[in-house]
């Protein structure tokens, strides 16, 4: 059994990071408009601070849990959103103590929590360790949007090997979401990293396979960017299709992000 300890140490220093970004923003910054259509700087920490809220009564309370997945199933296109908005209606100072109060509560309980516990989700159920991970890899995805819509460049950490690896956990379930038969056999997946390390996962001889840069990996599997705008490349028909569906987060498949430039 993994020890979550790793991750959740990485989730809270992500979440650190990004909160040093914001702390100090004037209230014209936090209705800046990002990449997010319809969200602002604002939506960006609403929604992470309500998926926190979310993951903490995943964990603490299963049945005030099921009544948000059923508000989630009531409206799936609007569910996210009206969450976001709701936290977005708040003055930034209180938008910033809810949001600072729940990632420490959530912190709390991912560290207490029974030892191979599995808690509901909006997708399969998750140990305290994915739970964590999947915080992670929503607080650097939310945390790009706020980046680009302040022109900063956020240089990519070792935190982000959590987000990869995720990515490639959820393949099947990119498949899924689509309607789609996942693939019998895995892929090799060989990432290089910003500091020339290799990660790699899956058989060494599998005949599908993606290579690329760990970073436009990341992205890619968060939808922050384009397949086309990414360096990312997949040898097999199955590989292939499945740089064009990935997706790391739960729910519905999302829209992804344009390319930067029209191929054509």
């Amino acid at each position: 059994m993994a020890d979550p300890t790793p991750v959740i140490d990485d989730l809270r220093a992500e979440s650190e990071e990004l909160d040093l970004l914001v702390a100090q923003l004037s209230r014209e910054q936090w209705a800046l408009p990002t990449p997010a259509p319809g969200w602002t700087l604002a939506h960006q920490i609403a929604h992470l601070a309500w998926t926190d809220r979310s993951a903490l009564l995943a964990i603490t309370d299963a049945d005030a849990f099921q009544a948000l997945v059923e508000k989630a199933l009531a409206a799936p296109d609007s569910f996210v959103d009206e969450g976001a908005a709701e936290g977005a209606r708040l003055a930034p100072v209180e938008l910033l103590s809810a949001w600072r109060e729940g990632r420490t509560a959530l912190d709390r309980a991912l560290r207490t929590a029974p030892p191979g516990a599995r808690f509901p989700w909006y997708g399969p159920p998750m140990s305290a360790a994915s739970m964590a991970t999947a915080r992670l890899m929503e607080t650097w995805a939310h945390g790009l949007d706020i980046a680009d819509a302040l022109g900063v460049v956020r240089p990519p950490t070792d935190r982000l090997r959590h987000v990869a690896r995720l990515g490639v956990r959820t393949r099947d379930f990119a498949y899924t979401v689509h309607d789609l038969t996942p693939p019998a056999e895995e892929f090799r997946v060989e990432l290089t990293t910003w500091n020339g390390e290799l990660w790699a996962y899956g058989p060494e001889n599998a005949p599908q396979r993606v290579t690329g840069p760990a970073l436009d990996f990341c992205l890619l599997v968060t939808q922050r960017a384009h397949r086309a705008d990414l360096a990312l490349t997949a040898v097999g028909p199955d590989a292939d299709r499945w740089l064009d569906i990935a997706q790391a987060f739960a729910g519905p498949p999302g829209g992804g992000r344009p390319p930067k430039e029209d191929p054509a």
